[in-house]
């Protein structure tokens, strides 16, 4: 099935999560992804050896692009590069702070070279403000966009255990690039976009600013509570295994009463009656719960709460999601084999893309250089 980004062309000066994430989002689009790696290759390569070899997060993000290996501290590469940018329709970067100015790229001067261009950068902190030139990895932001002071336990911070600001940064940039290119399909024009890892993440605290800026409160660490609703949340049983329910609205806390704990005298106990009132009397509340579920095997308490129609999980290892019966699978080659991994989320039609192969460093650098050692193609005003 054609990609609906066929014949797009997309180069990409990429390391790490974020960049890579957005481009390989384009390439399963359809679009000629165009990997530009330093001579020793995205550092993201060697973050782990774990796939027969390969590096998990490589293998995740950089499917269906090709590899060229470029050494941008010498003249030839750079006007190599800028043969290829002038052929392009996405030009993306995620070099240091200034870095690609410095190389002559800026993407001011791009644009007014090659007007159809969309140029993309990706920072830390973005393009302006007091921390423009700070470096910023994914937990670094995590801290400071105060994501940390409300993730993890009452008695201490966690980190998201994934990368989830690069993700988010990533995500926002290829929702932008998509609308440039709609934007361009109208005007003829191209434009920048300017992603930072910290304003990705801080549009997803909104929540907990709005709640603190406007009603002066500052949502608590709860662990796997949910801080003003109970019972919401995880309990262990007698099989050491986990399952979190969640109890909505009065209805279900009798339903729960009945048929789960098979207490319903508990429905109507004053400390429990109301949801603030079970808030307020959590521990307690949780005492019963947990001498109910702590006498039982996970599957004959999640079987109670199927049948009782209270919405829940089951709090899954990754033993527990490697074999989850909901998931989709794809298997992508690599250059040591092929890999199996988790399917993206959207299905089109009710299909996946067809994804192409993950390449090895500088596999396609040959092709590449022939292919773009003449002379720059024209570009259409």
């Amino acid at each position: 099935m054609a990609g609906d980004l066929d014949g797009l062309v997309v180069v990409s000066i990429e390391q790490a999560v974020a960049a890579p994430y957005l481009t390989s989002r384009l390439a399963d689009a359809g679009a000629r992804v165009v990997k530009v790696e330093r001579p020793e290759g995205d550092f993201a390569r060697g973050y782990d050896h774990l796939v027969h070899g390969e590096s998990a997060y490589f293998v995740w993000l950089n499917r269906g692009k090709e590899s060229i290996c470029l050494d941008l501290r010498q003249t030839p590469d750079c006007a190599l590069l800028e043969r290829m940018v002038a052929g392009a329709d996405v030009f993306v970067q995620n070099l240091a702070p200034g870095a690609l100015d410095r190389l002559g790229f800026a993407p001011e001067r791009l644009r007014a070279d090659y007007p159809r261009l969309i140029t993309v950068s990706i920072s830390g902190y973005g393009d302006e403000g007091p921390f423009r030139d700070l470096k910023a990895y994914d937990l670094l932001v995590q801290a400071e966009t105060g994501l940390s002071s409300i993730t993890g336990t009452a008695d201490e911070m966690a980190r998201v255990g994934v990368s989830v600001c690069d993700i988010a940064a990533g995500m926002t940039a290829f929702q932008a690039v998509l609308q440039a290119l709609i934007g361009r399909g109208i005007t003829g024009r191209g434009r920048h976009v300017a992603v930072s890892l910290f304003h990705a993440l801080a549009d997803w605290m909104n929540v907990p600013y709005l709640q603190y800026v406007y009603g002066g409160k500052v949502p608590p660490r709860s662990g796997l509570n949910h801080p003003t609703i109970a019972p919401y949340g995880a309990y262990a049983c007698r099989d050491g295994k986990a399952v979190l329910f969640s109890i909505q609205n009065e209805r279900e806390w009798v339903n729960l009463c009945r048929d789960v704990l098979e207490r319903p005298e508990v429905a109507t106990d004053e400390r429990f009656s109301l949801n603030v009132r079970r808030v307020a009397n959590r521990a307690a509340l949780d005492e019963v719960v947990e001498g109910v579920f702590q006498a039982h095997d996970r599957d004959a308490v999640v079987d109670r709460l199927e049948r009782a129609r209270i919405a829940y999980g089951r709090v899954s290892t990754m033993d527990d999601l490697a074999k989850h019966p909901q998931n989709r699978f794809v298997t992508v080659d690599t250059p040591t084999g092929p890999a199996k991994y988790l399917a993206p989320g959207a299905l089109h039609d009710g299909t996946l893309p067809d994804f192409r192969p993950v390449p090895a460093l500088g596999q396609h650098t040959e092709a590449l250089r022939a292919e773009f050692g003449g002379a720059a193609r024209a570009v259409a005003e």
